[in-house]
């Protein structure tokens, strides 16, 4: 029997609507909230307006162990600027303890438009910084630091506050972001005995304990955005395929996220390198396959849901025995 590929679709402003959560019914696996982009208010919203329109599963996709930023307006900083990252006021960084774990010389990736801050040295309330490559700063973005490893708390208070309510709203799935290692897992299924979990590969600790955190978990979607920034952009096609034949190895469903659709995000049509990306994807024998940013705030969600399934209906029947 040939198994069945899901699709995952994260919900943001373009799809917490009427027509598209009754689209979901029956052609989309699972709605993700992420709560990265969700205070909890807004989920507690979005469960009620969701579960209203539509019986497609909801899946609570936790923050995680990642440094974001908090900045009320979006900038361009150029190459050599002075610029201040202060402990609580104007820009920061989230959680707020970071700022007592970083340190002069720590080097700041931010988002994935290749804006870099080298901190120089600290003070009461803030670092003074300086820019080592251009980029727009802007407010909630992923950040990396490129020098050392900072350990921080696998969930943040906000995902233990959205984790109660998903349990009394009788959410049945959680997803981990950044898991790093088995303990995150044991740590996760501990707090949620009962629910699917997914756990998100998204770091080079990840993939050091890749084997023992497979074992340990039934459910993997790989995170390639910011996966790709930690292991270096030209190392994910050998990783992505690594896990997916580990995945196979150890009969685990994996699911794999980031850019399938980005240019639907303003066009309906795609790049023929995405339908290769996708293809190729399935190839490898995934569970699942994630929409995030075409399906959040994309011009066009149905029309990129609707092309995964082309895609995958080209690919089961060319591949009968899988």
């Amino acid at each position: 029997m040939k198994k069945k590929i899901d699709i995952l679709c994260t919900i943001g402003p373009a799809t917490l609507n009427k027509q598209f959560l009754k689209y979901s019914t029956k052609n989309i696996s699972l709605l993700r909230l992420n709560m990265s982009h969700l205070s909890i208010d807004q989920l507690k919203k979005n469960i009620k307006y969701i579960k209203k329109y539509t019986k497609t599963p909801i899946c609570i996709d936790t923050e995680g162990a990642q440094i974001r930023t908090k900045i009320k307006k979006s900038i361009f900083l150029k190459l050599g600027k002075n610029i201040k990252i202060y402990k609580n006021n104007f820009f920061f960084l989230y959680p707020e303890i970071i700022f007592f774990k970083l340190k002069p010389g720590d080097i700041l990736d931010f988002g994935f438009k290749s804006l870099k801050i080298k901190l120089l040295n600290k003070r009461k309330d803030f670092f003074n910084c300086r820019v080592i490559s251009q980029g727009y700063l802007e407010n909630n973005k992923g950040v990396h630091v490129c020098n050392r490893k900072i350990k921080i708390n696998f969930l943040t208070d906000k995902d233990f506050k959205a984790i109660e309510i998903g349990l009394k709203n009788k959410i049945k799935f959680f997803a981990l972001s950044f898991t790093s290692s088995g303990k995150d897992i044991q740590k996760f299924n501990k707090i949620l005995p009962f629910q699917t979990k997914i756990f998100k590969i998204e770091t080079a600790l990840a993939i050091t304990n890749l084997e023992k955190i497979l074992k340990a978990g039934k459910n993997f979607l790989i995170d390639r955005g910011d996966l790709s920034k930690d292991i270096s952009i030209e190392n994910l096609p050998l990783v992505q395929r690594k896990i997916c034949r580990l995945g196979k190895k150890y009969k685990k469903n994996i699911f794999v996220a980031t850019n399938f659709l980005e240019s639907m995000i303003e066009n309906n049509y795609p790049t023929r390198g995405e339908v290769n990306d996708i293809y190729n994807t399935l190839e490898m024998g995934v569970k699942g396959l994630v929409l995030a940013a075409e399906t959040a705030i994309g011009k066009y969600p149905i029309q990129s849901v609707i092309l995964l399934k082309k895609i995958i209906k080209v690919y089961k029947l060319n591949n009968l025995n899988d």
